[in-house]
């Protein structure tokens, strides 16, 4: 016997709970992709993910994942021979990068961890070096989704204007876009992608790239971009198809079509501070759990930490006997520790990441954290007390 009969909670860093409003609007027939109600849903969309966005400009949907989006973004901006610089704080910003290195880009990367953001004196000297201008681009990822570091995307545009350097500032928001504040254009953001899995609450399977004038201007200096990526079409569709390159997902828009209603229902700015407070939450009962044990979180500083995901270093056999655990006795499913192998833990069992983003409130956020501080007990993994109790002050306080 145990006790995970029931609901199932996907505590991962997406795909995230899907609310039931966004699986209601996607259980429906097929509809008709060449006229009414759905052409006229989606041009209601592109002004709504913009909203998301804080953005003015342009925005496209493309069928895909955000290694998807990557591409495009690039495709868009940079070609074979051109060099980019890549800040890196742990996985994605290094993926990003591969991306790039496999359209024949160069790529002049700075590699900052896993536990601490850009040292944006460091982004500086790089770009002060770059006499010649042959950087076009910076990439920056807002939150890498397996260190869950936390990175100052208005610092690198601040660092742009002070060198006087001309390259796009591009930004990667797969694990941020409506959980932590991101303000495209109040920060000088050329170039964002993101994707419809994580706080857009949607299934995986569209990515977004959101473009401003600069962005758009480099396009036009491209020689050639494949005619699926070139977002030229997508921002500007004389037909509906060219919204998608081909057939629309339909479904995923209507899927999409609820998450957003959802998000501007509750407001930018309460949902940023809903991410805030259950953040916190969380690493309110970490720091409890720590104090007489092995549990660290992965970055120190909490102004350092996303809203969105945490990792966290438990160490062997602990972590993945934790995750176990919880799955199998309690239907929690906690996220991998991806991308944080170390001496002694090749795979990065040690270490594991909760997810906290989009559809999330306080009961399910205290329910995950008490399934977590049962699994510590039946483990026997050494730990202080009073993790709850601080997790509910949190929330308390708003």
């Amino acid at each position: 016997m145990n006790l995970s009969n029931g609901r199932p909670y996907l505590a991962i860093p997406g795909p995230s709970v899907m609310p039931e409003e966004v699986l209601r609007a996607m259980h429906r027939s097929a509809p008709n992709i060449y006229e009414g109600a759905l052409i006229e849903m989606t041009a209601g969309i592109i002004p709504d993910l913009r909203r998301v966005a804080r953005t003015e400009h342009n925005a496209a949907i493309y069928i895909g994942n955000g290694h998807g989006a990557w591409e495009a973004a690039l495709s868009n901006v940079v070609a074979a021979g051109d060099r980019i610089l890549v800040p890196a704080t742990g996985r994605f910003g290094h993926g990003w990068a591969d991306m790039a290195e496999g359209l024949g880009v160069e790529v002049e990367m700075i590699d900052f961890g896993r536990n601490r953001p850009f040292d944006l004196n460091r982004v500086e000297e790089a770009l002060r070096a770059d006499t010649k201008g042959r950087i076009k681009a910076v990439l920056g990822t807002h939150v890498d989704t397996s260190s869950s570091v936390l990175n100052d995307i208005a610092g690198l545009r601040a660092v742009l204007d002070a060198v006087g350097h001309p390259a796009l500032l591009m930004a990667d928001c797969i694990a941020s876009l409506a959980c932590d504040r991101f303000e495209m254009d109040a920060w000088g953001v050329d170039v964002m992608v993101a994707g419809s899995q994580k706080g857009l609450m949607t299934p995986p399977g569209m990515g977004f790239v959101f473009a401003s004038p600069r962005a758009f201007e480099a396009r036009a200096r491209m020689e050639r971009v494949s005619r699926y990526w070139d977002w030229t079409p997508r921002f500007n569709p004389e037909s509906f198809y060219q919204y998608f390159g081909g057939t629309a997902p339909t479904h995923h828009l209507y899927g999409l079509r609820a998450a957003l209603d959802m998000i501007h229902a509750e407001g930018l700015e309460n949902v940023w501070r809903r991410h805030d407070v259950l953040a916190r939450a969380i690493w309110a009962a970490a720091e409890r759990w720590g104090q007489d044990g092995p549990l660290r979180l992965n970055v120190a500083d909490p102004d350092h930490r996303a809203r969105s995901v945490t990792s966290l270093r438990l160490g062997l056999p602990y972590g993945h006997q934790l995750r176990e655990w919880v799955e199998a006795n309690a239907g929690v499913t906690l996220g991998i520790g991806l991308g944080m192998s170390e001496e002694g833990d090749p795979d990065g069992r040690g270490y594991f990441r909760i997810g906290h983003m989009g559809h999330l409130n306080a009961h399910m956020v205290i329910g995950m954290l008490g399934t977590i501080d049962t699994a510590f007990k039946a483990l026997d993994v050494p730990h202080g007390k009073g993790a709850l109790e601080a997790a509910a002050s949190v929330m308390a306080e708003g």
